[in-house]
């Protein structure tokens, strides 16, 4: 072990006036962006990230809602809803959906007959 009465020399870090103009455009960018008035269904999301040599700000605007659900339309007439009807009675006839907690507690669909996970059934 050795002891030492003189300071380590280091550098202070470097400021760059870059790194601080970007940072003060990201924020003049982000304050506009957050009084702009939201497009109807709509939602903006966004942010910046950077670091000592770069920075980065990403804004985007999208539906709201879950991207992953699809929406059916309802049948056009009442002899289409009534096939839809006997259609979905014979699928849960043959397939018996229930409910049951997996091993983490997480509520998942069961199925008496193969590839009904996929809607196939009879049709």
């Amino acid at each position: 072990m050795v002891f030492s009465f003189r300071r380590a020399k280091t550098k202070p870090p470097a400021r760059g006036g870059r790194t601080i103009g970007a940072a003060f455009a990201a924020s003049v960018f982000t304050l506009f962006v957050g009084i702009a008035p939201a497009p109807a269904q709509g939602i903006i999301s966004g942010g910046c990230i950077g670091g000592r040599n770069s920075f980065n700000c990403v804004t985007r605007w999208g539906p709201a809602g879950d991207p992953y659900i699809r929406t059916v339309p309802p049948p056009a007439d009442a002899a289409a809803a009534a096939l839809s009807a006997e259609r979905e009675r014979r699928w849960v006839d043959r397939c018996h959906p229930i409910i049951e907690p997996d091993l983490f507690g997480v509520p998942r669909y069961r199925y008496a007959a193969p590839g009904c996970e996929f809607g196939v059934g009879a049709n």
